[in-house]
């Protein structure tokens, strides 16, 4: 019970105060408006190229702009505790390290999830792409396990910001890779072919996939493939994040001192 209680109410109370120092009017400009920005800006590219429709570019940049949550927010989490110098009070404390750390991502998997949503129904009715109704359920699952797929590689980077000093500009240049190798604007076949490799390990590539095929009338059993390769890469991330944060910890016991960098 206590395990449950850490997992969710700690993780909440510490996503919380990612917010508590700012405004939570930041939220807005950063994560609402900012996808539709970079929704317009690839649609109408694609447009004057006269390269794809407007919902491949639409259906792309809305998943993939779940990244900025899932992997800033994961990241500073977790590796925001060592600059908060708060980090050392957690690691003494006798919680179990699974739900301790784990459980700080599930308000993150929402956020993206919320973000990815909020981010394909306004920039498509902006644009006026055609989504079937009877889609859309499966679509947010699709976007859901997007996000947790995301929030697994965002528990990567918080794992190496124990150990690294800095953390936004490592965040900010895996985002750009995820807009590159993951499809969201360029079609994965038309990609050299050790990027397409790249791309079938990485989050989004598949979600991605699976929201443009069932946009098109696809069924969810028809894309149940590809929403259940998307969840098992999250949960690789999600994993090896963990262990690196153990090693962390390990290390700084070893070496009685918590700051790496």
């Amino acid at each position: 019970m206590n395990s449950v209680r850490v997992f969710f109410i700690g993780g909440l109370t510490s996503y919380r105060a990612l917010f508590g120092w700012l405004s939570p009017w930041v939220f807005v400009p950063s994560l609402l408006v900012a996808p539709i920005f970079q929704i317009l800006l690839f649609v109408y590219i694609g447009r004057s190229a006269q390269l794809e429709s407007d919902e491949f570019y639409v259906i792309g940049n809305a998943i993939q702009y779940a990244a900025v949550p899932c992997l800033f927010a994961m990241t500073h989490l977790v590796a925001g505790e060592r600059f908060q110098q708060t980090l050392g009070y957690i690691l003494i404390t006798p919680a179990k390290r699974l739900p301790l750390f784990v459980g700080r991502a599930l308000p993150v998997v929402t956020n993206g999830f919320f973000v990815s949503a909020f981010a394909l129904l306004v920039g498509g009715a902006v644009v006026g792409i055609d989504v079937p109704t009877s889609a859309w359920a499966p679509i947010a699952l699709a976007a859901a396990v997007s996000a947790f797929a995301c929030t697994g590689l965002g528990l990567v980077t918080a794992g190496l910001g124990l150990v690294v000093r800095e953390t936004s500009v490592l965040a900010n240049i895996i985002f750009g890779l995820l807009l590159v190798f993951s499809g969201s604007n360029v079609p994965i076949e038309h990609l050299p072919r050790w990027m397409q490799v790249v791309s079938a390990g990485i989050p989004f590539t598949h979600g991605i996939a699976a929201v443009r095929g069932l946009a098109d009338g696809d069924g969810l059993a028809d894309a149940w493939g590809l929403i259940g390769t998307e969840a098992l890469i999250g949960v690789v991330y999600g994993t090896i994040g963990y262990a690196l944060i153990r090693g962390a910890e390990f290390l700084g016991r070893r070496h009685a001192t918590l700051d790496r960098a």
